[in-house]
């Protein structure tokens, strides 16, 4: 089964567009999960409660949960979570396999290693992202998968691509949340942002950190951050 949880097939056909954005590379991502699957992952998606926790830096009204209650920023491991349905425990421990990244590698072109992060992401009515961009360099890939129904053509709530930390230089907004994703390379001009949700509805979504990894010399993004504070 773990080899037909994401839909590689039909991703591959966005692979050229991927590359070829400029000055970032980014790809949105229909039927993103096969249906079948993802929609045991729908029903099951955790419901907000006090388990989850609430960031007030970018995120305005946005809520986190990580697994195996692991800190922000702590990178994860393979494990299992029994809090978490059995569809999202085969799911997370399908991320650390060596067809999930060979096939991020051959869809971005960029050479990732490792799953680094990964954590659900609500945002309910009133909650919204200003624009920021993590630039931790080349060697990073996130993805933002979406589990939310119903979402209209205009409706604010995907995550939005910028070529800056201003809305105004906002290129891209997805509207089809339901099984679908935005793949974008870490970089200096990749911003990106929810606009405030107005209406009563949850976003709901995951997020998928990749990056370069070697024993030798650790993450690639820690080194970059190592290397503005010895600047700095």
């Amino acid at each position: 089964m773990s080899n037909d949880i994401i839909n590689w097939k039909k991703i591959s056909e966005q692979s050229d567009v991927f590359k070829n954005h400029k000055p970032t590379k980014w790809a949105f991502v229909e039927e993103f999960i096969d249906r079948n699957f993802y929609e045991q992952l729908y029903d099951t998606y955790p419901k907000l409660d006090d388990t989850w926790t609430k960031r007030d830096s970018f995120d305005k009204n946005g809520f986190y949960k990580n697994w195996a209650n692991q800190q922000d920023n702590e990178v994860v491991n393979y494990s299992y979570d029994e809090s978490f349905s059995e569809f999202w425990n085969t799911f997370y421990q399908y991320l650390f396999s060596d067809n999930f990244i060979k096939n991020v590698q051959k869809f971005t072109g960029i050479p990732v290693t490792k799953l680094k992060y990964f954590s659900f992401a609500l945002i309910p009515k009133g909650g919204f992202q200003l624009p920021h961009i993590h630039d931790v360099g080349p060697g990073t890939i996130i993805i933002l998968a979406y589990f939310s129904k119903d979402w209209e053509q205009g409706d604010p709530g995907g995550t939005y691509i910028s070529t800056e930390e201003d809305e105004s230089t906002l290129v891209f907004e997805p509207y089809n949340l339901d099984d679908s994703a935005m793949i974008f390379h870490d970089g200096p001009s990749a911003g990106h942002g929810v606009r405030q949700i107005k209406k009563n509805v949850e976003r709901r979504a995951i997020q998928i950190f990749l990056e370069v990894y070697s024993e030798e010399d650790g993450w690639s993004g820690d080194k970059k951050v190592e290397q503005e504070l010895v600047e700095l």
